[in-house]
């Protein structure tokens, strides 16, 4: 069985669209099997998942916070959110669609990142409907927000089964055309969201992926795909995360976007399979995407140098290199490149985006 509660997460916070205060409503996904993820209202965002390990002992394996004022605090890198109109990057914050220069906002230098300055990560979303196993919300975007065309109407459908497996599935409509490219941004580390650096060097990841987008110092994509074969971006054998981030330096770790490999193209496929051994607990996940951000919190506090960790659930302290993204996505900076796939979303198209995250235990 799958149960379905619902409480309050925070009883006043602003709406950065309407101005009115408003709750933050909770919703807590739980089965037979002592899994459970809780997702609030705000930025359609997931704010914890207990599975228990190879022995029972259950732990949070998502990074998080307590309350409304770590959402809203600036240190909040985009835990567990809902990203958009377009997550990842823009270059210099503009593109070409149907022969216009269209000019976003940047919240990053000359670029911006994650939908602007007030994403979808900080809406407060509507609930749709109360299922059986899980929630609808939705978000309607305004034309012009953040300097994109058309009014979007965005849904994400979070579901949990009885073998602990949580999809979300991420739908948009459009009244013009504009670009759409969503994605959930948690952070998983399951040793336990507290378990730091030292939790997260002992993972083991495969990733499917026959390639990477090469990028510039600013993290902007060239338009070229690089293969993988022969480098440290090749996890298409299974590969110890913490071995592979210390042949990375001196730089600072992944923070770089996968060309997954399908077969047949856009069908829900298995693109990663990450494990803990010393927990047992393994994470897969599947999707339509052709891409996936993979991203080891390399841009937290890197306490080594002296740097404030950020305060995160029940006295946590999250830093650098603490948690990892897996990122499902199209492209970054597709809007700018032609031959990435187009994120254009036109008014009589639905854009339509599935991610399973299913987890395990070795018995």
């Amino acid at each position: 069985m799958v149960y379905v509660k619902e409480d309050v997460f925070a009883e006043e916070a602003l709406n950065p669209f309407t101005k009115q205060t408003e709750k933050i409503r909770r919703f807590t996904l739980s089965n037979d099997e002592q899994m459970s993820v809780q997702i609030i209202t705000l930025g359609a965002t997931i704010t914890s998942i207990k599975v228990p390990d190879a022995h029972g002992k259950l732990e949070d394996v998502t990074l998080g916070f307590d309350d409304l004022a770590g959402y809203d605090s600036e240190l909040n890198p985009y835990m567990g959110a809902t990203v958009g109109r377009v997550c990842n990057r823009v270059a210099n914050g503009s593109f070409m669609l149907d022969g216009k220069t269209i000019k976003v906002s940047r919240n990053r230098g000359q670029l911006q990142l994650h939908g602007g300055f007030v994403g979808f990560n900080k809406a407060h979303w509507q609930v749709l409907e109360v299922h059986q196993d899980g929630v609808s919300l939705s978000h309607i975007n305004p034309d012009g927000h953040e300097g994109y065309p058309g009014e979007v109407t965005a849904t994400v459908r979070f579901t949990l089964t009885e073998d602990n497996c949580l999809h979300v599935r991420m739908e948009a409509l459009t009244t013009k055309p504009t670009p759409i490219n969503l994605t959930n941004h948690s952070y998983f580390n399951l040793a336990g969201h507290d378990s730091g650096k030292t939790g997260l060097y002992e993972h083991t990841i495969q990733l499917n992926a026959y390639g990477i987008t090469e990028t510039d110092d600013n993290s902007i994509p060239t338009g070229k795909i690089l293969p993988v074969e022969g480098t440290n971006f090749d996890l298409r054998l299974p590969s110890k995360l913490g071995d592979r981030l210390k042949q990375l330096q001196p730089a600072l770790g992944y923070d770089d976007n996968f060309c997954v490999q399908f077969t047949p193209p856009e069908r829900v496929t298995t693109i990663a399979r990450v494990s803990h051994a010393p927990s047992g607990r393994w994470l897969e996940i599947a999707s339509n995407q052709p891409g996936v951000q993979l991203y080891t919190s390399n841009f937290l506090p890197d306490v080594e140098r002296g740097e404030k960790a950020v305060s995160g659930k029940a006295g946590a302290a999250y830093a650098k290199h603490g948690a990892f993204c897996l990122e499902t996505q199209k492209f970054p900076d597709s809007v700018n490149h032609e031959n990435f796939p187009s994120t254009i979303v036109r008014p009589n198209d639905k854009y339509h985006h599935e991610v399973i995250y299913k987890f395990g235990r070795q018995q």
